[in-house]
């Protein structure tokens, strides 16, 4: 890493916060003398501005790659384009490079920005850094996207032109010499100030080397019982990934290639094909995203809009903070609350209960989970609570409704994962973990439980919620 006052560019980090195939990077250092920057702008996004949770993880993931630019990179605070203007007319630099976003209001700030600066007389440059397939590359013959994801995956994805290569990491990289003020990480204040933190962190490592051993770790404990074992809360089956893949410490071409160096290993083609779909349902958001703008408040399906939904703020209280008496529920939310993650089958039965037991829409846990996910993305989180809600594309019907009893005895059969998260319950037989309602006095006793004082009551019946939920879809139907 040298210095130098030849032709300038600057880099501009968005959520490719690695070195390693990063096109736009590379192609700043090829160009002559770089100048790395980030800028926190928390005015753009509006509504969704970065959560505590990823506000958390962005401080530790920046830490780590102004280490690996040897302390070059330039960070600032505030409106993107006011930001690049100034820091333009400091350095002299004649160009600008930046990785693509498919976020609605990061596309119109892009496509400003852009104008703005070429008008300027300065070369920009923008690529395909964080998507193996841009939402305009995958559309059905007749040019509409797709709406069903097993389409949009085998007709769409796997006929369109494969992912590139990844690209190796600038050979060398010459940083141009500037009279620039650097401050540190910390003065972007990324620290929640709320009276919160992450208290039990999953063994998380922000940054690009942490990126890549979590992908380690997943292809030596994980992939090989993927398919099955991905239901599994307990199990390290799930590759843990998102978080890294969202702030763009790896790429998604970097995960998909080293998965297909492994294909025809025995036993694992069918486990590395479920994983892969996996990778293509984050393609998949990002399609509806790009295709359907209002995608994180608009219902996809519009007859959703007059659905009755119940205003509770004492029931979702109890929800964020897992205590609804309903422990498969309870446990994943406490999970989200003490790590900043929660297993994805876990999320889908505390999402059901929310807007099909407590028929609390589901905005309030679209942003429940916006501010306490280290993996909040736009795309995927939007997407996810429509689709279980039932108002999305692709979407489960809307009566299937996850029970989390059964769901409990399913994936979590010994008690696992209930009873570490859940404690005040560790005792009680697992016949009833899931149901402690449903045990006798002289059984919660034995077990130090007591229902209303130690552990709540459940704040819904099961089956009567699921009764006045499908009652409630019935008459949007019969309305629509």
């Amino acid at each position: 890493m040298t210095s130098s006052n030849t032709f300038i560019t600057l880099h501009w980090f968005r959520q490719d916060l690695r070195l390693s195939d990063n096109p736009a990077f590379l192609d700043a250092c090829q160009s002559g003398s770089v100048i790395p920057v980030f800028i926190l702008d928390d005015k753009t996004p509006g509504d969704w501005t970065m959560g505590a949770a990823s506000r958390w993880w962005l401080h530790r993931s920046l830490t780590q790659l102004n280490e690996s630019l040897g302390g070059k990179l330039v960070i600032r605070k505030g409106r993107s384009e006011s930001v690049l203007s100034e820091l333009i007319r400091q350095s002299g630099a004649k160009k600008v490079t930046w990785n693509r976003s498919y976020e609605p209001f990061a596309i119109t700030r892009d496509t400003e920005i852009k104008k703005s600066l070429k008008a300027d007389g300065l070369e920009i440059e923008t690529f395909n850094g964080r998507l193996l397939w841009e939402p305009w590359t995958v559309q059905k013959p007749d040019g509409t996207p797709y709406k069903v994801f097993t389409k949009f995956f085998r007709n769409g994805c796997l006929n369109a032109e494969a992912p590139r290569f990844p690209l190796k990491a600038p050979r060398e990289i010459t940083f141009a010499q500037h009279d620039l003020e650097m401050p540190a990480v910390e003065s972007l204040e990324l620290q929640p100030k709320q009276n919160w933190t992450l208290t039990q962190e999953p063994s998380w490592q922000p940054g690009e080397k942490g990126a890549w051993h979590q992908l380690d770790l997943f292809l030596e404990n994980g992939l090989a019982n993927y398919k099955k074992g991905r239901d599994f809360p307990s199990l390290l089956s799930t590759s843990r990934l998102s978080p890294h893949l969202h702030f763009g410490e790896i790429s998604p071409n970097q995960v998909w290639h080293r998965i297909m160096t492994l294909a025809g290993s025995e036993g694992l083609d069918k486990n590395m094909d479920h994983f892969l779909m996996e990778l293509g349902w984050r393609e998949f958001s990002y399609s509806l995203l790009y295709y359907n703008p209002e995608l994180p408040r608009k219902n996809i399906q519009p007859k959703f809009d007059g659905f009755p939904w119940r205003s509770d703020p004492i029931a979702l209280k109890a929800w964020q903070k897992g205590q609804t008496g309903i422990p498969i529920v309870d446990a994943g939310m406490r999970e989200l609350w003490k790590t900043g993650y929660m297993h994805n089958r876990i999320r889908m039965v505390v999402a059901s209960f929310l807007t099909k037991n407590l028929l609390i829409h589901w905005h309030e846990g679209e942003d429940w989970f916006w501010d306490t996910l280290v993996d909040a993305d736009l795309a995927n989180n939007s997407a996810s609570w429509q689709w279980v809600a039932g108002c999305g594309a692709d979407a489960a019907p809307y009566f299937r409704i996850f029970n989390p009893v059964t769901q409990g005895h399913r994936f979590d059969p010994d008690g696992e994962y209930v009873r570490h998260w859940v404690p005040e319950l560790s005792k009680l037989d697992t016949k009833y973990l899931f149901s402690p309602w449903e045990a006798d006095e002289a059984t919660l006793q034995a077990a130090g439980v007591t229902l209303g004082k130690t552990y709540p009551k459940p704040m819904a019946d099961l089956k009567a919620s699921r009764g006045a939920a499908l009652a409630a879809y019935e008459e949007i139907k019969a309305t629509a």
